[in-house]
C-alpha cells in the first residue's frame, strides 16, 4: 500500500505520521560463520540516488537506517529473487531517518529506494554471506509465524470467497450490490496486507491507487473499479478488470498460503499496517471514491493484533512490560474506533469531523510507538 507524497508531507505536518520504526541497537555481535555483524547499516537516500554503506553483509538480523535527503516522499526495500520483499520501509518523509530490522540467510539480494514511492526504484547488488542460525530455531518464535500463517489461511479463504462476490456483482452490472461488498471483501485483504506486499507487482494490481500508477502503465485493481461505481457510475465495461482481479487475488492468495513469514516480518508488519492507518486511512486517501476508510482502520488494526499476538509468548518472556502496554493501546484505538460504528459496518469517512480524526490519530499514533520496538524484542 502506498500514500501519495503530498498527503504523506501533509500528515507528518498534522503529526499524524506513526512514530518512526526503532531499530536494533549500534553494537556489533557475532554469527555462527565469524563475521562481525555491524550496526546499523546507513542509507542515504534522495531524489536521484540511494547509497548503502555496504554491499555485503554477514547472514542473520541487519538494522537498516534510511535517511531521505531528498525533496520527494521515498521508501526502502530489500529484495529476493523475483522481487519477493525481504523487509520494507515507507513514507520516509524528506528530512526523516526510519529503521528497518531485516532477516537475511546468505543469498544475493537487491536494495531498492523509490523515490514518489512509484517505480523500480533506484537499485543496488546486496550480498549476504556466511551462516547465521535463523530466528525460528526458537521454538517460541517458529510457534509464532506458525500461528500467523494459520491466521494468513483463515483470512485467504474469506478474502477469495468475497472478492469472487464483488466481480460477480461488477459483472452482472448490479453497482447497489457491488458498492455493498467493497469494503467487505477489502476488510479481508487488508488484514493480510503485510504477507501481500512481499510478492512483487501482484500487491499494486490489486490494490494501487491512481497516482500510484507510473505513465503508460495500466491500473487496475480494487480502486479502478470503486472510481467506476463511485464517480463514473459506469461498470458496464469492467467485467475483464473484474477477472483480472479474482484472478490475482486468486495467485496472491496461493502464495501468501505457502509463505512463512520470517519473525521480524511479523513484527514489521504490525508496525507497517498502523502506518498505513496514519498515513492514507486518517486522511480519507486509500477510499477516496467511496470513503469507505474506515472498514480499512479496522482491518488493519485487526491485522496487526493478529501478528502481534502471535508474537505474544515471546513478548511476554522477553519484555512483558511492553506487552501490557500493547494490550492498553490496542484497546484504546479500538475503543476510539468503536464510536463510529453503524450497524454491521462504518459510518464513511467524509461523516467525520476533524476532531474526530484528531482523536482517531491519537490513538493509533500512541499505538505505533510501542509496535515500533517489537521488531528489535524479537531480534535479541
Amino acid at each position: 500500500m502506498r500514500t501519495t507524497p503530498a498527503v504523506a508531507v501533509a500528515v507528518v505536518s498534522l503529526g499524524l505520521l506513526a512514530a518512526a520504526c526503532s531499530g536494533g541497537g549500534d553494537g556489533t555481535s557475532a554469527t555462527s560463520g565469524g563475521a562481525a555483524k555491524p550496526g546499523k547499516i546507513a542509507v542515504a537516500a534522495s531524489d536521484t540516488d540511494c547509497k548503502v554503506a555496504t554491499s555485503q553483509l554477514p547472514a542473520g538480523t541487519s538494522t537498516f537506517s534510511v535517511t531521505n535527503n531528498g525533496s520527494k516522499v521515498t521508501e526502502f526495500y530489500v529484495y529476493a529473487a523475483g522481487d519477493r520483499v525481504m523487509g520494507e520501509v515507507e513514507n520516509v518523509v524528506p528530512g526523516l531517518t526510519r529503521d528497518v530490522i531485516i532477516e537475511l540467510p546468505a543469498g544475493s539480494y537487491q536494495t531498492a529506494c523509490k523515490p514518489g514511492m512509484i517505480g523500480d526504484g533506484i537499485r543496488n547488488a546486496l550480498t549476504v554471506t556466511g551462516t547465521s542460525a535463523p530466528l525460528t530455531d526458537n521454538a517460541k518464535l517458529a510457534d509464532a509465524t506458525a500461528s500467523y500463517k494459520r491466521y494468513v489461511q483463515s483470512q485467504s479463504e474469506t478474502l477469495l470467497t468475497k472478492t469472487q462476490e464483488f466481480v460477480d456483482a461488477v459483472k452482472a452490472g448490479d453497482v447497489d450490490k457491488a458498492k455493498a461488498l467493497f469494503p467487505v471483501a477489502r476488510t479481508y485483504w487488508e488484514r493480510i496486507e503485510p504477507v501481500a506486499e512481499v510478492f512483487g507487482d501482484l500487491d499494486p494490481a490489486i490494490d494501487a491507487r491512481e497516482n500510484d500508477v507510473e505513465p503508460g502503465q495500466e491500473w487496475t485493481g480494487f480502486h479502478k473499479i470503486e472510481k467506476d461505481l463511485w464517480v463514473e457510475k459506469d461498470i458496464s465495461k469492467d467485467g475483464p478488470l473484474a477477472d483480472k482481479l479474482i484472478a490475482d487475488v486468486t495467485t496472491i492468495v496461493q502464495k501468501a498460503n505457502a509463505a512463512t513469514l520470517s519473525p521480524v516480518q511479523l513484527a514489521n508488519g504490525a508496525k507497517e499496517l498502523l502506518d498505513e492507518v496514519a498515513t492514507g486511512k486518517i486522511t480519507g486517501e486509500e477510499d477516496r471514491y467511496s470513503h469507505t476508510d474506515l472498514w480499512d482502520f479496522d482491518a488493519n488494526l485487526q491485522g496487526s493484533q493478529a501478528a502481534v499476538q502471535s508474537l505474544r509468548p515471546v513478548l511476554d518472556e522477553r519484555d512483558p512490560d511492553l506487552a501490557k502496554t500493547l494490550d492498553d493501546k490496542f484497546a484504546a484505538a479500538e475503543a476510539a474506533l468503536e464510536q463510529y460504528r453503524q450497524g454491521d459496518g462504518w459510518k464513511l469517512h467524509n461523516e467525520l469531523t476533524k476532531d474526530d480524526l484528531k482523536k482517531l490519530s491519537d490513538a493509533i499514533n500512541a499505538l505505533a510507538e510501542p509496535i515500533s520496538k517489537v521488531a528489535a524484542v524479537v531480534a535479541q
